[in-house]
């Protein structure tokens, strides 16, 4: 229930009911052409506006979500059929909540392109669309056969659109003993040792002579064989060899 609400100069409690057969009438006039029409069915759902505008507390500031959910409120009436056989309601929040979300997207940090914005959105609105007919959260193999599209596309559009986590944002809190994503993303690769050793390995190879260097990074770099070595450099394989085996004792005495 939406109790007395003023926002963008409007009141709650001077909007118009309508029964379901008056709304139905507005909507065969509207999808007719006639504008006044529209404008009555516009103002007589923005109380579905503003209750969806509720769930999006503390996100952005009200005044724009409002004006935003309008939009998702105007695109449901013009793409509303009623062979849907669904109430105009059903149909109306999924978009509204879609158009605040792609709003909310758009004002991220992360830039994302139109095509893949559309598809995010095309994804969401399937998206709720299943929640609302199978009480359930839809996987992403699921949305792809919902809206025939393929399940790389699918992943990627919600991918492209997650809200972005910060490294310090709080992840557990007891009492005052607090915990944030930082301290729990661990690396068990690039070790703060592993790191350290990566930088040593870099200044002892830097010391070498040309040559030597080359065939270290050849060999161990790019896993070529003392052969390929030869060939691609000019020089013998008894050669490389040797270069090798220099190379190598001057890093251990590096180290």
């Amino acid at each position: 229930m939406v109790h007395k609400v003023v926002i963008c100069g409007v009141d709650t409690n001077t909007l118009p009911k309508l029964s379901k057969e008056q709304s139905q009438k507005l909507m065969e006039r509207a999808k007719s052409g006639d504008k006044n029409a529209r404008d009555e069915l516009v103002e007589a759902n923005i109380r579905l506006v503003l209750s969806v505008v509720q769930r999006f507390n503390n996100k952005g500031n009200s005044d724009d979500l409002f004006q935003v959910g309008i939009v998702g409120l105007l695109k449901a009436i013009d793409n509303f059929d009623d062979r849907f056989n669904v109430r105009f309601s059903t149909y109306a929040v999924p978009m509204i909540i879609g158009e605040i979300r792609r709003f909310l997207k758009d004002g991220t940090g992360i830039k994302v392109s139109r095509s893949m914005r559309d598809t995010a959105y095309k994804v969401l609105r399937a998206k709720e669309e299943i929640e609302k007919k199978r009480q359930i959260t839809p996987t992403a193999v699921e949305i792809a056969e919902e809206i025939d599209m393929p399940i790389k596309e699918v992943v990627c559009a919600l991918d492209a659109v997650s809200e972005p986590v910060y490294l310090q944002e709080p992840v557990f809190n007891d009492g005052e003993e607090g915990m944030v994503l930082e301290e729990q993303i661990g690396d068990s690769k690039n070790t703060e040792e592993r790191w350290t050793d990566k930088i040593c390995i870099s200044d002892a190879i830097a010391d070498l002579p040309e040559k030597e260097r080359k065939v270290l990074v050849l060999r161990y770099y790019y896993g070529k064989t003392q052969t390929e070595i030869s060939k691609q450099i000019n020089i013998s394989q008894a050669q490389v060899s040797r270069l090798e085996k220099n190379a190598l004792a001057k890093m251990k005495a590096y180290f």
